[in-house]
């Protein structure tokens, strides 16, 4: 089974934390390269990383390298990140929302309340509404919203098959009243999200 078809990160695909140090710079380049096509710039200060088994296997290493938690950790970064991981007819991606100044951070946000309503994928004119994860509310009872966000797009068979023809336009955007913008997918990035079908 490759990497692309796989649907979970298993306690056996850890390397021991010595052996991912020995390997921690190739594999960093490695991700790197592998995130370029799947990161989509949506406005100004939208940008949705498309996650997947690679991406999330390689951020639970991280954490275990940094935190250094050991065994101890390893049950509750699985938890954490296997979520993550699209099941096969979905795209999940990461959604942030990224402003430098902390000023115009908090003045921005505090408009954008419940932005991932009004979150979605298009395909061949089918609108498919992101659907948020339920961990936590993510807007505040002030209106603020996270700058963070974690969001399916679940495909019918149908779109599937849309999203991979070449010929059919695919979209990514927002039709919030404070954020109406949207991005058209390129063919790479589309190649590159269509292995998370499986």
């Amino acid at each position: 089974m490759t990497t692309a078809t796989k649907r979970r990160i298993e306690r056996s695909d850890i390397l021991p934390l010595a052996e991912y140090a020995r390997e921690r710079k190739a594999l960093r380049e490695a991700i790197v390269a592998a995130k370029k096509p799947r990161r989509i710039e949506v406005g100004p200060i939208a940008t949705f990383y498309f996650e997947n088994y690679q991406t999330m296997w390689h951020q639970v290493h991280e954490m275990l390298f940094i935190e250094k938690g050991g065994e101890a950790q390893i049950a509750d970064e699985l938890s954490a990140y296997n979520p993550l991981i699209p099941q096969g007819s979905e795209l999940v991606a990461t959604m942030m929302l990224e402003i430098p100044d902390p000023v115009v951070r908090a003045a921005t946000l505090a408009k954008l309340g419940h932005i991932e309503r009004h979150t979605f994928l298009e395909v061949d004119g089918a609108r498919i509404a992101a659907v948020a994860e339920q961990d936590v509310e993510r807007t505040k009872d002030d209106g603020k919203t996270s700058s963070v966000h974690f969001l399916r797009f679940p495909l019918t068979a149908a779109q599937v098959a849309s999203f991979r023809d070449p010929a059919k336009r695919v979209m990514l955007g927002f039709d919030h009243p404070e954020y109406g913008h949207l991005a058209i997918l390129s063919e790479t990035s589309r190649k590159a999200l269509s292995a998370d079908f499986g």
